[in-house]
């Protein structure tokens, strides 16, 4: 029996998503500490399901933002309790990344009139927290760049005007890939 277009193209970025993940943790589970290694699983997991749903209806739903602090807080919980130097620096640089992705997309939300997606604004604050401050810039770096680059080709080939939108959080997901990769 054949599937319909949805379905399949739904099957197709799963098995996209673990082929990726797999490969992923082949290559890279040695080189991270257990937590920062668990902190990009889940945001890896978290990034890709916002993908799929800016994709598909153009909406990041409030619900997997929401899962993302919780998963976050289950993660910064018992850090706390065995090391509390170490759970306030990291609750430190979270917040700081929280408030770089956030801040710097809100700002963009505001001053373009709502050109860019709350949905957007709201998930690369609780990729912040992830990320921390120092992997955000990269991913607001190479996902932006990505969005520009692929909107200016686009627009050139007239597949879109310029006044049309495009969903980012794929850009996104693969600047956290990219970052993720490089270590």
């Amino acid at each position: 029996m054949l599937m319909d277009s949805n379905k399949r193209s739904i099957a197709y970025y799963c098995a996209g998503f673990v082929i990726v993940m797999c490969l992923w943790l082949i290559v890279y589970a040695n080189n991270y500490s257990a937590l920062l290694f668990l902190r990009f699983v889940l945001l890896i997991i978290f990034g890709y399901t916002a993908m799929v749903f800016d994709i598909r209806i153009r909406k990041i739903p409030n619900l997997l933002v929401l899962l993302m602090f919780i998963a976050w807080l289950l993660l910064l919980f018992p850090v706390m309790f065995y090391d509390i130097g170490f759970g306030l620096t990291m609750l430190t640089d979270s917040l700081l990344g929280m408030l770089t992705g956030g801040g710097l997309f809100f700002l963009v939300y505001v001053i373009s009139r709502r050109g860019l997606g709350g949905g957007d604004v709201k998930f690369m604050a609780a990729a912040g927290l992830y990320l921390g401050f120092s992997e955000t810039v990269p991913v607001i770096f190479y996902g932006t760049l990505l969005a520009a680059v692929t909107g200016i080709v686009l627009i050139l080939l007239k597949k879109i005007k310029r006044k049309d939108t495009m969903p980012l959080a794929p850009f996104l997901f693969v600047g956290i890939m990219i970052t993720a990769f490089s270590g």
